[in-house]
């Protein structure tokens, strides 16, 4: 009993560091795109029973595209001083654990999209084969970040088709969606390469492909022009849904949040530990803009 018990606890403490658990940023930079399709697309009000299933959905897909990816990378991430202490880098958990949780991922996701109307559930259904050859795109594509970006935007679609598709008088596609589509997958290239300088040298001699590693010394200004692009979707949604003035202040604080990151990327022998803070940053603006975005379609 005094054996098994440390090892049941700790296996359960390795699934739960392979589902990303207890790196919540993660699972939140996911979430808030989703939510801000269904609060738009609801005008304000989403019916809350979508709204769990939505959050719920968002959990399930991001454990099952961090287990893919260690599943993939499980030979790969010993070389890279951040992610080789991974469950499955370290052989704390085998590879039949990582499939298990994988499919159990895939079913929870699966189960939740049942819920959904036939054209989200379509949408649910063409994003799996991009989360799931993310991580092959690392060893064949010079800018893998676009895969995942282009992935992040299946939340918008699924998010906003859910809702418009309760409202039999409300169109499912407008220019609304379609800047906010582009806003997050600009948005998602900008974040996710600021998380990509901090493995640049372990990827390059491990030959990961990764935006930092195409742009080099010009991803400072790479970085900028995708925060730059998604401030100007961003100010497209609010134009076209015309969304009150308070909606333009959550923007306005974004906006000015993503210039200072572009200028502290800028500076010689930036420190290591600014990636990281940066991406938790964009978490905290993702939520300010979902504030404002809320209040101002409620206030129009």
């Amino acid at each position: 009993m005094s054996t098994s018990a440390p090892s049941f606890w700790a296996t359960g403490r390795a699934i739960l560091q392979l589902l990303r658990w207890h790196k919540p940023a993660g699972r939140l930079i996911l979430m808030v795109p989703a939510l801000w399709g269904a609060f738009l697309a609801a005008d304000g009000i989403p019916p809350w029973r979508l709204v769990g299933i939505i959050i719920l959905g968002t959990l399930a897909t991001s454990g099952a595209g961090c287990v893919i990816n260690d599943l993939w990378d499980r030979d790969l991430d010993p070389l890279v001083e951040r992610t080789r202490h991974r469950p499955l880098a370290s052989r704390e958990l085998t590879v039949g654990v990582g499939i298990l949780m994988l499919l159990v991922s895939l079913a929870c996701a699966a189960g939740l999209a049942l819920f959904l109307n036939p054209v989200s559930f379509a949408l649910c259904v063409a994003a799996v084969p991009v989360i799931l050859l993310y991580p092959g795109a690392k060893r064949v594509f010079p800018v893998p970040q676009l895969v995942l970006a282009l992935a992040w935007g299946f939340a918008v679609l699924i998010s906003w088709t859910a809702v418009r598709g309760q409202d039999g008088n409300a169109p499912l596609w407008d220019m609304g969606l379609a800047w906010l589509w582009l806003a997050t997958v600009l948005w998602t290239l900008g974040f996710d390469t600021v998380y990509a300088l901090s493995d640049r040298e372990d990827d390059e001699r491990a030959g990961i492909h990764s935006s930092a590693r195409f742009f080099g010394r010009l991803t400072p200004t790479a970085v900028g022009l995708f925060f730059l692009g998604t401030s100007i979707a961003l100010l497209g949604v609010g134009v076209t849904l015309n969304l009150h003035g308070v909606y333009f202040v959550s923007w306005g604080i974004a906006t000015a949040l993503w210039a200072r990151q572009t200028w502290q990327l800028h500076q010689v022998d930036a420190p290591p530990s600014l990636y990281p803070a940066i991406f938790g940053q964009n978490v905290v603006q993702g939520f300010i803009l979902l504030a404002g975005m809320i209040a101002g379609s409620l206030a129009r």
